[in-house]
């Protein structure tokens, strides 16, 4: 409940009015049999035809209002759960961005796609039919009951037997269905989960001829959500039947008392009209709350499945600071590093790391593939927290910054290289929003990006598509260097950015680069030793422990895993 209170006070009101006018309507539905009986029972009794006139007006009065608020209530009630929905989805993908990683590995991706889009709609839907029928069924099932039972005590007995049946028909429905329909949304999940993982890799899928498997997999997850909701709506159907046959045996039992009463002269024709429009109300009534109670347990389990996303603390912490404090500009200093994932729980990826990165120098970083390149730079700018020992940048502890202005400090060029659905021009200013014409174009000369760009006919404003799908890997990382280059950076991570270039591209992209980055601190990692080569300093990894560091004579002499590197790569004996 905590976890809705801003909604309710930013649209209490709203809602409050939607239930005014919706109650109005339901007090119009419920006095309209009474009327009737009244016509009934005087004016066709005593063939009064002006009682007939004036009352029937009166109904026709009473059913104009009924309209009337019945359409204030749809519009209202639209409104605000339209709103309720889009900011519920909005605050929720906030909650997400502001999240760690190590947060967010908690959840599996599909599973947060479901919750931003089915389970928001569930609760958006319910709140909806809240403000338009859920509350009308009780209100009309109660008032139904009061008005009966004035009209006629005796008929009143039915009821008495009929509603707590339904009652407890309702308790067994919102009871059992529970834990059917979380079931059915984890399903969901996983189909999501399929078709996010095919879209992501359609290529290899399609490389190797993987169509049957694919399909496979898929009709596995889809046929199991097809069972999960098959099983959960088999429940929930048995109940309305129920239900329904359980109102209209009452029915049927007041047309049979009345009508021996009736025949005795003991109770009028009318009376037995309107309370069986009345127990036709409480029939749909009583039919709607168990609808709302079917909606009710699909609600909330997606409204759990969202709180959970909400009730997920932050792990990272800091110190409220304007900015970062330090003598060293882009200074970085790891002082006995060790990290694992899973919240420190898992395997030690990095062990006891211990070097410092001085302002305007190139270190580069090398090792066999898994051993902990990535995994060190991601602690500088906060992705993750070492889990032993401490990285400070500026000479401050990363662990007591914001990881906002951490980040505002450096630039990075990811592993995997990321473009967004837009134009070229709209993508190298991710990296700076206010990034002039002449910034940009700068910046793509040294990525070696400007060329290929202008070659295309639209330029820099050629469209991406999604994931830059219409450019090759090696222009897409250069776009996404040119990126890193216009934020003009204290610190520039290149994280093998440049493994589908070729090395003469490299080797011009290199020379842009140190002729840029006097004064910046850069960060090299590459799995080809001649992109490494020439830096001022080179730290060697393996296996997550730091092996050597020194430049690229140094380290030939001294450190076994770079002379293995330099002679898989190079094909030459070192001395």
């Amino acid at each position: 409940m905590r976890l809705y209170t801003k909604y309710i006070k930013k649209y209490g009101v709203v809602f409050c009015v939607s239930l005014f006018f919706l109650t109005l309507e339901a007090v119009c539905d419920l006095l309209q049999p009474t009327i009737m009986s009244r016509i009934v029972d005087v004016g066709v009794a005593q063939r009064d035809l002006n009682y007939v006139l004036s009352t029937g007006g009166l109904m026709l009065g009473v059913t104009a209002i009924g309209a009337v608020a019945a359409t204030m209530r749809n519009l209202l009630s639209t409104y605000v759960s339209q709103n309720f929905g889009a900011q519920l989805r909005s605050d929720l993908f906030k909650k997400v961005q502001s999240l760690s990683f190590e947060n967010i590995d908690r959840f599996d991706r599909a599973s947060l796609v479901t919750r931003l889009t089915n389970d928001v709609n569930q609760v958006q839907v319910f709140v909806n039919g809240m403000m338009r029928i859920f509350v009308k069924a009780p209100l009309t099932c109660i008032g139904g009951l009061i008005m009966a039972t004035q009209l006629n005590p005796r008929l009143a007995v039915v009821l008495a037997v009929v509603v707590p049946i339904v009652g407890l028909f309702i308790y067994l429905n919102m009871k059992i269905g529970f834990p059917f329909f979380m079931k059915v949304q984890q399903s969901l999940d996983r189909v999501n989960g399929v078709m996010r993982e095919y879209l992501s890799g359609v290529r290899v899928v399609k490389a190797f001829n993987r169509f049957d498997f694919e399909v496979d997999k898929f009709s596995h997850a889809n046929e199991e959500l097809q069972t999960k909701s098959i099983s959960a709506t088999r429940v929930m159907s048995i109940f309305s039947p129920a239900i329904m046959l359980t109102v209209n045996l009452g029915i049927v039992a007041v047309l049979w008392m009345g009508g021996l009463a009736a025949e005795q002269g003991d109770m009028q024709v009318g009376h037995i009209i309107a309370f069986t429009n009345y127990m036709t109300q409480i029939l749909f009534s009583l039919m709607m709350i168990s609808m709302v109670f079917n909606m009710f347990v699909r609600a909330k389990a997606s409204a759990g499945r969202i709180g959970e996303v909400f009730a997920e603390e932050n792990r990272m912490t800091w110190k409220e600071q304007e900015s970062l404090r330090g003598d060293g500009k882009g200074r970085i200093d790891f002082e006995h590093v060790s990290f694992s994932y899973e919240g420190g729980h898992g395997e030690s990826v990095l062990k006891d790391i211990t070097f410092s990165c001085l302002p305007g120098e190139t270190v580069g970083i090398i090792g066999s593939t898994g051993s902990g390149k990535s995994s060190l730079v991601g602690l500088i700018p906060r992705f993750y927290d070492a889990t032993k020992g401490t990285v400070r940048v500026d000479g401050v502890d990363v662990r007591e910054v914001d990881p906002k202005l951490l980040r505002e400090k450096m630039a990075i060029v990811p592993q995997k290289t990321v473009l967004f659905t837009g134009t070229v021009k709209e993508n190298i200013r991710w990296g700076k929003d206010e990034a002039t014409d002449e910034e940009m174009e700068l910046a793509a000369r040294m990525a070696q990006a400007h060329d290929f760009i202008e070659r295309t006919p639209d330029g820099y404003q050629a469209r991406v598509g999604q994931g830059g799908i219409n450019f090759s890997g090696g222009q897409k990382q250069r776009l996404s260097i040119a990126r890193a280059l216009v934020r003009k950076p204290e610190i520039l991570i290149l994280d093998d950015s440049t493994s589908a270039v070729d090395v003469a591209t490299e080797t011009k992209i290199k020379e842009a680069l140190r002729e840029y980055a006097q004064g910046l601190t850069c960060l090299l990692i590459a799995q080809r030793i001649t992109s490494v080569m020439d830096a001022d300093k080179i730290v060697v990894l393996d296996q997550g422990e730091l092996v050597g560091i020194g430049t690229h004579e140094s380290l030939l002499k001294d450190c076994r895993v770079y002379q293995e590197i330099f002679q898989s790569q190079i094909g030459k004996e070192v001395q």
